[in-house]
């Protein structure tokens, strides 16, 4: 069949993207879905700051690839051999597919999929199928999802099945900001009721974080971010103060703010700057967690020493440490009880033919979480 994708032929495309294009909007040829892979008819996509590092090249990408990756569906069709899920079923898309065979697995650890890995790497489904072509020319998937398209063929799994009662411009930020962000802090960092936070970064994932703090009890929230334009939203969803990023004493105002530090920092920016930052801010005995993904060849300095006299921890969170077919209904059930509020951080709605105008808002800062909207 026929279906419009988002194709990345190259990365390293220079700003302003809106005038570059790097992604071109072309007709594309999809392959009936295989053994254990479905059709999916896209509902709503978000546009995440992965995929900006993809386009930029700080998250390296072998091309031409149709890029997306957060995305709520609609089943249409299964492949050969059936599914436990129907056409007519709604799924969540999820950008690390899991084997449930390997160690990781195993362990109860699906982020860490090594299969998962190697698939997503080499831009196929988790089947190693490539479903996409162009004038005869196969395309890579984005992560096992390639969502800003209007139809992608995904492997079982990455699929999680939830309920069709919410808008789907909602239901799709679940599927990466919110299993990110509040799965760090929650899962990986394992908040405890009464502790004090600091949120580094107020991108969606970012907010996401702090409204998993907010409803996790924490008795103080610290949103940091270089923009101060960030505050008023920040606050809006539970923030007790806002420090800028930018200023010189920014470690400072947290420690003052917080009796001397926080028992946990959690950074979603990115860059090494906010990465060091929210060491500096957590106190002795806490616990530093980041599930940003800075270009491959940062490197942190630390001194090893503080890990031990000051019992510090400092942790990595991939896709929030979750278990996607349990983490995002109970997610989503938090937000039906009011709690995880995630519409209020959706800064903008739009057709999958203003993607680069959206990447270009994206990496001006002047957007949190955009949604590409099919129906």
């Amino acid at each position: 069949m026929k279906t419009r994708i988002s194709l990345l032929p190259q990365m390293g495309i220079p700003r302003p993207y809106n005038e570059t294009q790097p992604l071109q909007i072309v007709e594309a040829d999809l392959e009936a879905p295989g053994p254990d892979e479905l059709l999916i008819k896209i509902l709503a996509a978000g546009v995440c700051h992965s995929d900006l590092s993809v386009i930029n090249g700080d998250r390296p990408r072998p091309t031409p690839l149709a890029l997306g990756h957060e995305a709520v569906g609609e089943v249409v069709a299964v492949g050969p051999g059936g599914s436990d899920l129907q056409p007519g079923q709604r799924v969540a898309m999820i950008f690390v597919p899991s084997c449930g065979h390997c160690d990781c697995c195993a362990e109860g650890r699906p982020a860490l999929c090594e299969p998962g890995l190697q698939h997503n790497t080499e831009g196929t489904l988790l089947s190693g199928a490539k479903r996409i072509s162009v004038n005869g020319e196969p395309i890579l998937h984005h992560l096992g999802i390639s969502c800003f398209s209007d139809y992608a063929v995904c492997h079982r799994r990455s699929l999680v099945p939830i309920e069709s009662d919410l808008d789907p411009t909602v239901q799709a930020v679940f599927g990466c900001a919110v299993l990110t962000g509040c799965g760090a802090v929650l899962n990986t960092a394992r908040l405890h009721a009464g502790e004090r936070v600091a949120i580094v970064g107020l991108g969606g994932v970012g907010l996401s974080a702090l409204l998993g703090a907010h409803a996790g009890g924490a008795r103080q929230i610290i949103a940091i971010d270089a923009n101060p334009d960030k505050e008023a939203l920040a606050r809006e969803l539970g923030a007790d103060h806002f420090v800028n990023a930018r200023d010189p004493d920014a470690v400072e105002q947290v420690k003052a703010l917080s009796s001397g530090g926080v028992h946990l920092a959690a950074e979603f920016a990115g860059v090494m700057p906010a990465l060091d930052l929210a060491i500096e801010v957590t106190r002795r005995g806490g616990r530093t967690v980041t599930a940003a993904l800075p270009n491959p060849s940062d490197r942190l300095s630390v001194a090893a020493a503080r890990l031990v006299t000051e019992e510090r921890a400092l942790m990595g969170s991939y896709v929030g440490s979750c278990v996607p077919s349990r983490d995002i209904p109970n997610f989503i059930a938090l937000h039906k009880k009011g709690l995880l509020p995630v519409e209020r951080m959706i800064s903008h709605t739009l057709e999958l033919t203003e993607i680069n105008t959206a990447m270009e808002r994206l990496a001006e800062g002047q957007a949190v979480r955009q949604i590409v909207c099919f129906e």
